[in-house]
């Protein structure tokens, strides 16, 4: 540690780095769009998915209102699918908080499973207008904080281009057609990742939620999923983070051996014990619930909670998944301000 007064963005990228900072940092490299930084635009959530200005300003207001270390996009995780083929639902004509979800599949029957990556990917749905907006942010608030980027898993984006219980019933019954799959994919997310880095992304994130231990063995994880992972990890340039939903305490060897410079678990794992698995020198980000402690807690179970993750050895406060926009602003200020005041 050092007791050099540093930005959010020195903070992060030295963090990644190596070197030393000042404190942990508190950020993310998934969604945290707020419904506080929403109003102070008048904007309504459906609407700010496919506006590239809408999204750079609500990416960047989470930071301004409250200090969060990070300016980070896309907020749903329908992208690459979506570029892929897949048709999506941004549910335009709701008023309430609704992510986009695939209502189209691009595989239906195991017959149609041998895809190609099309030839014009970084062109194709919303793979430019992400790029917009990161270049948006970047020289709105790129100096002062660090921009996050992410994509999914290629297993996650299996299960996205087609059905789950048909992914997790072939993953078992014919591993080696899967694993055909999820080579293309990764593929498809190094093209994909490697636009959000040209575009000025600093940190990746690769969210493979679908690859949790309550899901897959350890031994499958191994077999299937981590050959793809390392095949994307090795493609990219900037800085980049593993994310895996659930109970992620049995792989986090594997998690560190994907090739990402840092892990991150969710409120399900034993942090001191996932720290004792990796080591000192692994970055461990994790691990609040970022609805039942962030959105639903009072401000002093944030606080404690805060405590608990640093105290357990955490290299960033980093939420378990996505932070969900109706978060009190009394809750988001006092999660700041405890890891702010925090000294080991």
């Amino acid at each position: 540690m050092t007791d050099t007064p540093m930005t959010p963005r020195d903070r992060v990228l030295k963090l990644f780095a190596g070197e030393a900072i000042d404190r942990p940092p508190c950020f993310s490299g998934m969604g945290n769009v707020t419904a506080e930084g929403l109003k102070k635009f008048g904007y309504k959530f459906a609407a700010v998915h496919s506006d590239a200005k809408m999204m750079a300003d609500s990416a960047a207001s989470t930071y301004r209102l409250f200090g969060f270390e990070c300016a980070v996009v896309p907020f749903d995780l329908c992208v690459e699918a979506e570029a892929l083929g897949c048709g999506i639902n941004v549910y335009s004509h709701l008023e309430d908080i609704l992510y986009p979800t695939i209502k189209t599949k691009l595989i239906n029957t195991e017959e149609e499973m041998d895809i190609a990556v099309p030839a014009d990917l970084a062109e194709r749905g919303r793979v430019p207008m992400m790029k917009e907006v990161i270049g948006r942010l970047k020289a709105d608030v790129g100096k002062e904080v660090a921009i996050g980027a992410h994509v999914l898993g290629p297993f996650t984006l299996a299960g996205q281009v087609m059905e789950l219980n048909t992914l997790l019933k072939l993953s078992f019954k014919k591993p080696d057609k899967i694993g055909k799959l999820l080579d293309t994919l990764a593929s498809a997310l190094v093209v994909i990742a490697g636009e959000y880095e040209d575009a000025g992304a600093d940190y990746i994130t690769v969210r493979e939620m679908g690859a949790t231990s309550d899901v897959l063995s350890p031994r499958v994880f191994k077999s299937l999923i981590l050959p793809y992972l390392k095949k994307v990890f090795a493609a990219l340039n900037k800085d980049t983070v593993i994310h895996i939903c659930g109970k992620t305490n049995d792989i986090a060897v594997f998690m560190v051996e994907s090739g990402a410079k840092a892990i991150s678990v969710d409120q399900k794992n034993d942090i001191a014990d996932t720290r004792k698995k990796i080591g000192d020198k692994a970055l461990l980000f994790g691990n609040y619930d970022p609805y039942n402690v962030l959105v639903s807690g009072t401000a002093e179970q944030v606080r404690e909670t805060m405590r608990q993750c640093l105290d357990n050895g955490v290299s960033a406060v980093w939420p378990g998944c996505d932070i969900w926009p109706t978060v009190p602003p009394e809750n988001f200020h006092a999660m700041m301000d405890e890891v702010k005041q925090y000294r080991r």
